[in-house]
């Protein structure tokens, strides 16, 4: 099994048990950047000071084919000296790009650290924007880069 499934299943483990769901309520997303790997959704679990969240998305489109990947992640906005829950810093793993290949564009998965401002804070409906710089191994080499956000989180 790749590392990558392993780490996706791992995460979910830990999001979905019943001692993380307590005091937190589920979320979802729609919008750009690594919340939404690429173009996409999210669906998570969210306190008042944090989301921890799976997202699919595409991250290009030709005329022919989009190519699209899955992602987890984790936001937490008490890191942050400030008295307002809107400033959060993430992590991210999942699709990070795409890159030409003999059969058409593949995923490129990696890793990334990101800033997230949410307008209304993390654990309430509203928009948010974002910037996060990544990093994976493709096929032909190191892809890395940084991907900006904006979305709503329901």
């Amino acid at each position: 099994m790749k590392t990558s499934t392993k780490s996706f299943l791992l995460s979910l483990t830990l999001i979905t048990s019943p001692q993380t769901l307590a005091n937190d309520d589920f979320t979802f997303g729609l919008g750009v950047g690594s919340l939404y790997s690429g173009v996409g959704i999210n669906a998570g679990i969210q306190s008042k000071v944090d989301l921890k969240y799976i997202s699919a998305g595409c991250v290009s489109y030709t005329s022919q084919e989009a190519t699209c990947g899955m992602g987890i992640g984790w936001v937490k906005t008490d890191l942050f000296d400030f008295q307002t829950p809107n400033h959060g810093a993430s992590i991210y793993i999942g699709v990070i790009g795409s890159e030409l290949d003999y059969d058409g564009y593949q995923a490129v998965y990696g890793a990334g650290l990101g800033y997230h401002y949410f307008f209304n804070g993390i654990g309430n409906s509203g928009l948010n924007l974002g910037l996060t710089v990544l990093s994976g191994n493709g096929d032909y080499g190191r892809l890395t880069g940084a991907m900006l956000q904006i979305g709503y989180q329901f």
